[in-house]
């Protein structure tokens, strides 16, 4: 069954967040607590990691893209 990688809270009153880059690949293998994404805010750069091992199927908000808490960025 397909995990959602979705952007997860950013900080306080920080909303927003541009995809900076995609480490993996679509169809590449990731392990749980890989990092996948990264993120970029006015104040904070993060990257968002893995729940658990299996492989990118699918990217679904590419690099320069805005996107807000709880947005998907993949499966």
């Amino acid at each position: 069954m397909a995990v959602e990688i979705r952007v997860p809270a950013l900080g306080e009153s920080i909303v927003d967040a541009v995809v900076a880059n995609w480490l993996k690949h679509e169809g590449e293998p990731v392990a749980q607590g890989e990092a996948l994404v990264e993120l970029e805010t006015d104040k904070i750069n993060l990257e968002v990691f893995a729940d658990q091992s299996g492989v990118l199927q699918q990217i679904g908000k590419q690099a320069g893209e805005v996107v807000s808490v709880g947005d998907v960025l993949g499966l």
